[in-house]
């Protein structure tokens, strides 16, 4: 794909990927994907990230059902990170049942959690607890 020569990749291969509700503007997550990563994803309609902890694609979802579905991306002006704005199923972008990642809080020289867990995390991980598209 022509379009991912523009990215300016990191000395890593990697470019940082905001996703972001393409309703709410919410900011979910950032993660990171590599050339393969935006590919898969521009070509699949669907988050797929690059996980830099277990050095292998990841399809957001893949494992807990919350997909992200892509409905537009975007680029900013130095081509160094992406946006995109993707409809999130379930409701639930993080890893911990939350809705954004985003969720510590400063306030008062300490972080407080700021969102409220929608889902344990251990119910995201166990068999048969899968969003249904």
């Amino acid at each position: 794909m022509k379009v991912l020569d523009e990215v300016k990749w990191n000395g890593d291969g990697l470019i940082p990927a905001i996703a972001q509700d393409f309703e709410s503007l919410k900011v979910l997550t950032l993660a990171w994907m590599n050339k393969e990563a935006l590919a898969a994803t521009i070509k699949e309609g669907r988050v797929v990230y690059w996980s830099r902890s277990r050095k292998k694609l990841w399809r957001k979802g893949e494992e807990s059902g919350f997909v992200q579905k892509i409905k537009e991306i975007r680029m900013d002006c130095d081509q160094d990170t992406v946006l995109l704005k993707v409809q999130q199923l379930g409701n639930v972008a993080c890893h911990t049942g939350r809705e954004v990642c985003f969720y510590k809080r400063y306030l008062d020289e300490q972080w407080i959690d700021s969102e409220p867990v929608l889902v344990d995390a251990d119910v995201i991980y166990s068999s048969g607890s899968r969003v249904k598209d």
